[in-house]
């Protein structure tokens, strides 16, 4: 009966399911996070489409502002030219009518202009937005004649900003006397242009203040300049430009965006920080329950082990309980043997039988509670149970030992004869009764080493690592328990270990146990 194997064989169907449960809630968990991830991207495309509509929209407004601009430059055209009409006619000094080009002239309503003669002095002006009385609120202390030298100079320099925007125009009024027309644009064209700039605006900041999108990075398809982006979590520039694209390509499809006007612009996007913890999720949910079935499972397995422990306490007392009534019988029918005269060979035969199912019993009761180490030589203790062995063992197995005679070690002597010949009796069972087994103990500085080595069938490298284990048995009739208790006496009572040093199948196998000095 190998109850380890069938308790293996659950564990490993136990974990198949396992797995089975966290492949198919990984495939559910990656299918929806690959359903978000093509949403984020058709969220990108909206995006870059109606980034496109605006900016055609832009361009829209530059050609109606173009175009109304060169309509106002015609009208103020027409009107210097209606000016200069005017002028000539008077200075023919004759009665012809000039009603026409003086109902142009009257008809500029709304382009601003400012009149400068050969000096550079004020002349004239008209549909400005201020007076003389603005600078007379803000400066009530001064006289009429300083708010009027104050509103001209005004006008100067204003007349040279209109200049470096809208060219001038310069008639010659009379001979040697001419008269310089600075125009600015009208409150409507200044009213498109502020709307316009307010949809660039609106553009750009669209493109930064993106919360709710994905990172994306707008570059100019032929130049391969950053027009804008709204990465914030490194810094883009010149130097790293490259590689960022390398790494945004490779983490999406660029979307291209043609205006329809020569101008081409890449949009380079990346997987928003709410998608990439998604992806991450489910390994930490797992992780975090794995955690908890192993602590759980540690807590359970605890509790069991030290229930097994008492069990095995339990039992291992009582035996040594029932032991005692059977053996002290035994004691008493050697005696009496003896006093009849009987063989002493058999006597003396018996009496060993007798002092070994006293330290049997010795063995049992010390099960569970703690066991007394002495301070003595270990290959003694060794030689005493081998000696014991040897007799009660086939002759075609020739027994080998070889002792350190200064092996001193804190043991209990009882328990690791006890040890020793568990591992003896499965290694003659190994060998089938046939073979060599070679017995050595070695002192090093901290360690006695016990080394048990047969040449029988040897144990596979599959079961190594479960030969110690409760349950686990070669035999159709073992119960599997002989090497949990040498592991346990080893461990626990002498705070030591024992491994197989080695094993290899057909050649044989040895143990090695080590009992601190």
């Amino acid at each position: 009966m190998n109850l380890y194997s069938k308790k293996q064989k659950w564990k490993i169907v136990l974990t198949i399911l396992a797995l089975i449960m966290v492949g198919a809630s990984l495939y559910v968990s990656n299918k929806i996070v690959s359903k978000v991830g093509e949403r984020e991207k058709e969220r990108a495309q909206q995006w870059a489409s109606a980034i496109k509509k605006k900016v055609e929209l832009v361009q829209l407004t530059n050609n109606t502002f173009s175009q109304l601009r060169d309509l106002e430059r015609e009208k103020m055209e027409l009107w210097i030219d209606a000016t200069k009409e005017i002028t000539k006619l008077t200075s023919l000094n004759t009665t012809i009518n000039y009603d026409f080009p003086l109902k142009i002239v009257n008809n500029n309503k709304d382009i601003p202009v400012i009149l400068l003669d050969n000096n550079q002095n004020v002349s004239g002006s008209i549909n400005l937005d201020f007076d003389t009385s603005v600078f007379r609120l803000a400066n009530p202390e001064l006289s009429k004649t300083e708010i009027l030298e104050l509103f001209n100079d005004s006008l100067l320099v204003l007349a040279k900003n209109w200049e470096a925007k809208n060219p001038s125009f310069t008639i010659e009024i009379y001979e040697d006397l001419f008269m310089t027309y600075f125009y600015d644009d009208t409150k409507a064209i200044k009213q498109l242009e502020s709307e316009r700039d307010s949809l660039i605006s609106t553009f750009n900041s669209d493109l930064i203040n993106n919360e709710g999108l994905v990172p994306v990075l707008l570059v100019d398809s032929k130049t391969g300049k950053v027009i804008n982006h709204s990465i914030t979590d490194y810094e883009v520039n010149d130097m790293n430009k490259g590689e960022i694209i390398k790494r945004l390509k490779q983490a999406n499809t660029p979307i291209e965006i043609d205006f329809n006007n020569g101008e081409t612009n890449t949009l380079y996007f990346d997987s928003s920080s709410e998608l990439k913890q998604l992806q991450y999720f489910p390994y930490i949910q797992f992780l975090v329950i794995g955690l908890f079935a192993l602590i759980g499972y540690v807590i359970f397995s605890t509790y069991r082990k030290a229930e097994q422990n008492q069990v095995w306490a339990g039992m291992a007392k009582e035996t040594a309980h029932q032991l005692g009534t059977p053996l002290s019988s035994l004691m008493a029918w050697v005696q009496l043997l003896e006093t009849q005269g009987v063989d002493s060979s058999i006597t003396v035969e018996m009496q060993k039988d007798v002092d070994r199912l006293e330290k049997v019993t010795d063995r049992f009761s010390k099960i569970g509670s703690g066991a007394k180490l002495d301070s003595k030589n270990l290959g003694e203790t060794v030689e005493n149970i081998i000696t014991y062995l040897r007799p009660r063992i086939s002759d075609k197995v020739e027994v080998e030992i070889n002792v350190d005679p200064y092996a001193i070690a804190n043991h209990n002597a009882s328990l690791i004869e006890w040890v020793v010949e568990n591992i003896c009796k499965n290694a003659v069972d190994a060998m089938e009764g046939v073979g060599k087994l070679k017995v050595t103990v070695i002192k090093s500085e901290d360690w006695v080493y016990i080394d048990i080595k047969d040449n029988g069938k040897g144990i596979p490298s599959s079961q190594l690592k479960t030969i110690f284990e409760p349950g686990f048995s070669t035999k159709s009739r073992g119960w599997g328990l002989g090497l949990s208790l040498v592991k346990r006496i080893v461990k626990e009572y002498h705070k030591g270990s024992v491994v197989v040093l080695e094993s290899e199948v057909g050649v044989g196998t040895t143990f090695r146990i080590s009992v601190p000095i």
